[in-house]
């Protein structure tokens, strides 16, 4: 029975479409069919115009080849900006609004051919409330958060690429509840530009897949940087498994997954050993809890002062904090944050990746809650790659991913990494 074009990786979309043996429009049915039968269930996106993706399609079908990304959908965070289509970062406050121009990474995405599908649901604006979506793998269960839509999406084959963003764990996270591929670029490798900003610090646009060689290919187009997809480096990798110093939050599956993993890679040739942690990374996780909390406060400073009744009492209560926070406190945070980076690149001297927890267990029952960044808070401050790759099943049979950690501005050998893992985990 022939693949339905939504059952396709990202990169067998591309070489089909590039070679004109898929057509745009063939390719943006079969993801719009499978968005029909599903999304009652799943929840993934907040809006999607059929007939302006098939119009679009169709140009892209006349015309010649734009691009690497020629005619892949992709899913858009609704925290990204669209100029064509609403941009409502998960609050009513902004309901119906659109901006004038599209994000620099949506612009990049066009310019190579993609297809923006729609929008996908977010927490509000990034943070902890969730939104509508469950996780396609059992919808009792949280999809994570806070780029649920766009994690769900992928994993239900509702489309092969999205972007996400993450400020604490909101990309590595979904995507182990979800069983896929996240990749957190280095900090700042994906301009965010048209992207609603929480934190200057911390925020980092990111993208969901379903394979790491996908992943590579969303970022190469967006970033310019073509290099990101040679994933084909062969060495005796160094790797160092990271427990972190919040290893007590995790549960049996993630323990399993982590270690399982380790013995697996080690089996394969690479070497694997315990990374001594540095002590002063206790402090990195009360570090990024200050820095964030200080920067949302100034952030979302206008929807505080003058919607704030629009906004969740959980938020209301974050941005409260953050505004109680002092200066001399935040600074002090920003020099624990700094000199755990340099501390951290002493530690990459001994290994090419880490390996850690991408999440405290499988997603949580129920979608009141997104589940805990313990796993994920440190890794965003450092402002390192990160990338989740799925790796066990948890007790209720949903996905365990584990993380792969490399240095900073080493996004190149972090991919190479978690591919070559992947393939040991898969086979």
């Amino acid at each position: 029975m022939p693949t339905a074009p939504n059952d396709l990786t990202a990169t067998e979309l591309a070489r089909l479409l590039q070679r004109r043996e898929l057509r745009a429009e063939e390719v943006a049915r079969a993801h719009l069919e499978r968005i029909q039968a599903r999304e009652s269930l799943i929840g993934a996106w907040t809006y999607l115009d059929a007939d302006r993706v098939l119009r679009e399609a169709q140009v892209l079908d006349a015309g010649p080849v734009r691009g690497p990304l020629h005619g892949l959908p992709i899913g858009v965070k609704d925290i990204i900006g669209t100029f064509d289509m609403p941009t409502e970062y998960g609050s009513p406050i902004y309901k119906g609004h659109r901006p004038a121009w599209d994000a620099a990474c949506v612009a990049a995405i066009r310019a190579a051919g993609g297809l923006i599908l729609g929008k996908t649901v977010t927490t509000e604006f990034a943070t902890s409330h969730p939104g509508r979506t469950a996780n396609p793998h059992n919808p009792r269960h949280t999809p994570g958060g806070s780029s649920s839509g766009s994690a769900a999406a992928v994993a239900d084959r509702m489309v092969p690429l999205a972007l996400g963003s993450q400020t604490g764990g909101s990309v590595i996270r979904p995507a182990s509840f979800c069983g896929i591929v996240g990749y957190k670029p280095t900090f700042g490798l994906i301009n965010r530009h048209g992207v609603k900003p929480l934190s200057e610090s911390l925020d980092t646009v990111g993208v969901m897949a379903r394979s790491v060689g996908d992943a590579a290919l969303l970022a190469a187009a967006v970033t310019g940087r073509p290099a990101l997809q040679d994933l084909s480096e062969t060495m005796s990798w160094r790797i160092g498994v990271w427990r972190t110093y919040e290893w007590g939050q995790a549960q049996a599956e993630t323990i399993a997954a982590v270690e399982g993993a380790a013995r697996r890679l080690a089996a394969a040739g690479a070497r694997v050993s315990e990374a001594a942690m540095p002590e002063r990374f206790e402090q990195a996780d009360s570090a990024h809890h200050e820095i964030e909390h200080f920067e949302l406060a100034r952030a979302l400073a206008f929807e505080m002062q003058w919607h704030r009744e629009s906004l969740t009492p959980g938020l209301r209560a974050r941005l409260e904090h953050g505004q109680a926070c002092p200066p001399e406190l935040y600074d002090a945070k920003l020099a624990v944050a700094e000199a755990c980076r340099h501390a951290l690149d002493e530690v990459f001297g001994q290994y090419d990746v880490l390996l850690a927890a991408a999440a405290t267990g499988e997603a949580p029952l129920g979608l009141a809650t997104t589940g805990k960044a313990a796993f994920n808070r440190t890794w965003t401050l450092m402002h390192v790659p990160c990338i989740s790759v799925p790796a066990a099943s948890g007790p209720n049979g949903l996905p365990v991913g584990i993380q792969v950690i490399g240095r900073r501005s080493d996004d190149r050998k972090a991919l190479a990494a978690a591919r070559w893992i992947e393939q040991i985990l898969r086979a």
